[in-house]
């Protein structure tokens, strides 16, 4: 079987991060089909707070990321952040394949219910999502967006804290139930970490409704995408927003991050 090599952008760093990159690379090692590793990627200084400004500028050194990677020989690349920040722009930048958290998930779910309901971690996240469905065309699917109360750095406390688990999973209940209530049928936890926390949840449900771990379905449609180029060559159009810039573009983009 020929090996498969994906770079996993986490928007944590690992010095911040606790034992969470940890708990993820063990967790993406279970994952991954026989022949495929996993490098994750940190983001310095790592997104710590509930606002579009941390989102953009995280997503320039994501898209960076992305080029390196593609540079470096990697086979894919695999955004583990769900508000999918500058994923148009890295999947334009390079010829591997580039799949989000977000997109991911909310793309699947479609195939698991009609009606799909997410729970992010911070109210000020609710716009942002609203936004990236009606980016994906989904406005009559992803219907219900309600939000628990973390700023991005402190759930990460989460994976060390005594009942850590148990608190955000009640946390995330109380609001997954109204959403249940009013004809969800699909409910996807909005970030990487609390699909983490969840992760050992087999078979996760409320009042019947599953539970989306993003975490699996990205590492596996990333794979997908893979496979598929390397089997018929399919890959991204480039006649619209995928158009891929020219390199001296993209040079201008590494070597001038200020714009200077």
């Amino acid at each position: 079987m020929e090996s498969i090599r994906i770079a996993y952008q986490s928007y944590t760093s690992k010095e911040q991060a606790g034992s969470y990159w940890k708990h993820l690379q063990e967790h993406v090692n279970k994952i991954v089909d026989e022949g495929t590793t996993v490098d994750i990627k940190g983001i310095s200084p790592p997104d710590a707070y509930a606002h579009s400004l941390s989102e953009f500028r995280c997503a320039r050194e994501m898209i960076s990321n992305a080029i390196i990677a593609d540079r470096e020989k990697y086979d894919g690349f695999a955004i583990g952040h769900f508000q999918d920040a500058g994923l148009y722009e890295a999947r334009a930048s390079v010829e591997i394949p580039v799949h989000s958290l977000g997109e991911a998930s909310m793309l699947y779910a479609c195939q698991l219910g009609q009606k799909i309901g997410i729970i992010t971690i911070n109210p000020k996240y609710i716009s942002w999502f609203h936004h990236q469905i009606g980016k994906y065309g989904l406005r009559e699917r992803v219907t219900g967006v309600h939000a628990m109360s973390f700023e991005p750095g402190s759930i990460l406390a989460a994976f060390d804290k005594e009942d850590g688990l148990n608190e955000v999973m009640e946390l995330f209940e109380e609001q997954a139930q109204p959403l249940v209530s009013q004809g969800v049928d699909v409910l996807i936890p909005g970030g990487g970490i609390p699909m983490l926390l969840f992760s050992g949840a087999f078979n996760h449900k409320i009042s019947g409704a599953p539970v989306i771990n993003g975490i699996p379905i990205l590492i596996k449609m990333t794979e997908m995408a893979i496979k598929l180029k390397r089997l018929t060559g399919l890959s991204v159009s480039r006649t619209s927003d995928f158009a891929k810039p020219e390199a001296a573009l993209i040079e201008e983009f590494m070597t001038n991050p200020k714009g200077l």
